[in-house]
Parts: structure tokens; sequence; C-alpha cells
């Protein structure tokens, strides 16, 4: 680790003194709670755009002027975009300060958005979204500024509060995406994530102060971009196989290739002095564990995404559906993200209470038991709402506890890097998921007056898996370690390096 907390040339007056500016900045500091609102409002502003173009889907064809094959790729990119760049930013901000690359990762989301904003056809509708991607890893790293800058007392349930923002800012910001692609121009989505991009660097450039803690070396070009051809070969035939075709060149190609690279990439990684991610830390059994059982957690919570707004939304002709318009299905989905809210607090103090391989148990329990229930109730409007709100309770334990174990396992010069492979780890989840729910969906349906319905059993199918995936998630993090290593957490109270 070093610091970098020497005057800066436009601070230091010539006898090399503390200047006004300097004496000022070591004796004043935002409150935690200012910090912590600060992070989570941020995180709560790129979650949403993981539902910014939910409402328009049905419609990108028409109005980017293509395929719907094509038109897919705007939500595919932006997932892409994140499962790449978040490790790489996380790296970036463990070496050259946290604060410093959350402000470049909300500018490159404000930049996406301006583009997106003035797009009417597909290429730069992708560029603006992969842009928007990017700003995704704004949770991860703000989890890790959180280490260096939280007193450890009030650690557990900040980290609680910006680990839930992921499912609170898509549940709450979709209904507000509804109203506005129904009431306005689809443009003015992107206006809105300008604005409130806009606000987020306001609010982190003021209050956010700068981390002492940075590690020393040289960034892993070579690694990054080893990591990112394979995780793009392997996501892209994850997400496209059921499009392409499962035995398709172009997918075979993709998924061996991609994990090929990837095991090249693993053993250029450990003969790296100064390795993007450090498998040897990685492959720590809290570590390791973690992301197994954060793969299965961003399984399930995707499956509420992908699943159950088809259900509302689908027509009552074939007694399957609940014909909801999307305004609604998105309000019946609401809560999911309102109970991870109210529930950061007492998952804290279970975390504390117990450790947070109990909260992750519990969590994962609640969520195997809220699919298993969906199997036998799924025919009333409030079957959905209960569903989808336990869901979000076991998810909110869940999300809690798991950025807990990764700090508990890495030193704080890593933790940026380790929280970003972790959320990795959710994205190649919420991929999987993604991918089997559409297949699943689109092969077992009906046609009533034209229109292709999936069938009862469509959807028990959903939920028996749901219920399998987080049965195993349970199980893994059964073996996680009941005492971890602590590394004890920076908690700077004094910043006084350059921004």
């Amino acid at each position: 680790m070093v610091s970098d907390a020497s005057p800066s040339p436009e601070e230091a007056d010539n006898s090399g003194s503390l200047t006004p500016q300097q004496r000022k900045r070591l004796t004043s500091r935002p409150s935690d709670r200012a910090i912590v609102g600060t992070l989570a409002l941020s995180g709560l502003i790129v979650a949403f755009l993981q539902t910014l173009v939910t409402p328009v889907i049905p419609d990108l064809p028409h109005l980017l002027s293509t395929t719907t094959a094509d038109a897919s790729w705007v939500l595919s990119s932006t997932l892409l975009a994140a499962a790449i760049t978040t490790p790489i930013s996380g790296r970036l901000g463990d070496m050259y300060g946290k604060r410093r690359i959350l402000l470049l990762l909300l500018s490159l989301m404000v930049a996406g958005s301006i583009v997106s904003a003035l797009s009417n056809t597909l290429v730069p509708m992708l560029v603006g979204r992969s842009l928007q991607g990017i700003g995704l890893g704004v949770i991860p790293l703000a989890i890790s500024v959180l280490r260096d800058v939280i007193h450890p007392k009030a650690l557990g349930k900040a980290v609680a509060l910006i680990s839930a923002t992921l499912g609170i800012g898509g549940a709450v910001g979709l209904p507000i995406s509804a109203i506005i692609a129904q009431s306005f121009d689809w443009h003015y989505l992107f206006w809105l994530a300008t604005l409130l991009g806009v606000i987020a660097i306001v609010l982190v450039a003021t209050i956010i102060p700068v981390s002492t803690l940075r590690t020393g070396g040289r960034f892993d070009f070579g690694g990054a971009i080893g990591f990112a051809i394979g995780l793009v070969g392997i996501l892209l035939a994850i997400s496209k196989g059921s499009t392409w075709g499962w035995t398709s060149p172009v997918t075979l190609v993709l998924l061996v290739g991609g994990v090929l690279v990837l095991v090249v990439w693993g053993m250029y990684e450990l003969r790296t002095t100064d390795p993007l991610i450090d498998l040897r830390v990685a492959a720590r059994r809290p570590v390791l564990l973690t992301n197994i059982a954060s793969i299965t957690v961003g399984f399930a919570f995707f499956i509420t995404t992908a699943a159950l707004p088809v259900l509302l939304e689908a027509p009552t002709t074939t007694n399957v559906g609940l014909g909801q318009t999307l305004l609604v299905a998105s309000l019946c989905l609401a809560p999911l993200g309102v109970v991870m809210f109210l529930l950061s607090g007492p998952a804290a103090r279970l975390s504390a209470a117990k450790g947070p391989r109990t909260s992750l148990i519990l969590g994962g329990t609640i969520i195997a038991a809220s699919f298993a229930l969906g199997f036998f109730f799924m025919h009333e409007v409030w079957h959905i709402i209960l569903i989808s709100t336990l869901v979000g309770v076991g998810v909110g334990f869940a999300y809690a506890a798991m950025p807990t174990l990764i700090m508990h396992a890495v030193p704080s010069s890593e933790t940026a890097a380790a929280n970003g492979l972790n959320s990795v780890m959710r994205t190649l989840g919420s991929t999987l998921a993604a991918t089997l729910v559409g297949l699943i969906l689109s092969s077992h349906f009906v046609l009533s007056d034209g229109v292709s319905i999936p069938t009862a059993g469509a959807f028990q199918m959903v939920f028996a898996m749901g219920t399998g995936v987080m049965v195993v998630g349970v199980l893994v993090a059964c073996f996680l370690p009941q005492r971890e290593t602590l590394y004890e957490t920076s908690s700077i109270r004094v910043v006084d390096a350059p921004s």
C-alpha cells in the first residue's frame, strides 16, 4: 500500500508548509450519514439503468429501424459492458483512488445517457448503452469506499444499504420508466438518466472524501484484455445461444474459445506481479464459496425480472396470464425493492450478531421457499406480489452478506477488485437466468389469437429451476467457514490525499 497524502502543487505554498485549504481539509469531514446517503443515491441511479428500457423493449425494432434479434443487443450490451469493466474499475480504484474512479464511471454513464438520448438508430444506441453499463461498476466500488472511510461499527449497515440499491433501483425505477414511456417521448428516459447522473457526480465530488489508501504497482493491461476477451466469449454464447443455435459454429467457438482464453488468462495472472485479479486470493475458501453462492443469488434474483412480468402481462385467454398492463405489473414488483431497503438494517444486525454466513444461508432459504411457493400459487395478482416480496426479503439478506464476506476475506488494498469480481459472478448468474428463462418460456407455449402465451407448465418449470438453483446456493453457503480471517478496515477519519 502507498499513500499519496503529499500536498498537491496547487495547494502547497513556496515554503512547503500547509496552506489554509489543506488545514481546512484536514479538520473537516462530511458525516458518515452524508457519505452513505450519497453512495446509496449513486447506487440507486446506476441500478435504475437496468430497467430503463424495459417499457420500450417490444417497440425497439420499430424505434431503431432494426430487427428484433439486433434490438436485443440494447440489453445485452449493457450487461456485457458491466461484466467486463467492473473488476477492471475496481482494480483501478484500488490503485488510483476509489473516489476518482467513481467520478469517472459516473461521467461515462452520463456520456452514454446523452448518446442514447440522441440516438434513433441501433449503433449509437449500443454505444450509449455500453457506456451506461460501465456505470454499473459504481455499486461494488461504492461498497469499497465505505470500508475506507466509514467507522467499523457503522460499516455493516452501510454495506447492506448500498448492496440493496441494486434491487431497489431496478424495482422502483421500473414504474417510473413505464410512466415516462407511456406519457412522453421515449428519449426522455435517457434525459432523466443524464440528469440523475449529473446530480450523482456533483454529490460525489463534494461529499465523498478522498481515501489515502492506495496500492502500488502497475495496471495489468494484458490481464484486462485477456479477461475481457474470455468473458465476452462465454457471456455472448450463453446469452445468444438460443437465438444462434446451441450447436452452431459461432456459439461453440465463442463458448469453447472463451473458456480456453480464461484458462490461459488464469495462468498468466498467476505469474504476474501485479495481476488484475489475484487468483490466489480469489481461491481462498471464503472468497471462492461466496462467489459461487453469488452466481445462484444473481440467477434467482433475475428470475423475478425475466418471468414474473411475463406472467403478469400475458393475456388471460388461456387462464395462465393475469392480463395486467406494464405499469400495473411494474407496481406489483416494486415491493421487492422496498423490502430490500427496509431490511438493510435488520440484515446488517443479523450479520453482526451471527455472522454474514448466517445471513446468506437465511436469505437463500427464503428465496428457495418463495419459488417453491410460486410453483403452486401463481393464479392471482396477489400471489405474484407475495412471491416477489418474499424474494426481496431473501435477496436483501443475501446481498447484505456477500460483500461483507468478501471484505472479511481480503485485505483492504484489494477490496474494490474483489468486490468487482463478486459483482461479475452475480452478472453471470443473471445472464444464465435470462437465457434459461427465455428458452423455457419460448419452448412451451400455446397460440391464442395468433399470440404465443407460455403455458402454466413453463412457469412451473421456471419456479422449480429457481428453487433448485437456490438450494445449491444454500448448500454452498453452508460450507463457508464460521470464523473468517478479519482484515481491519481502513476507516480513514482524516483525508488529505489529492483527488
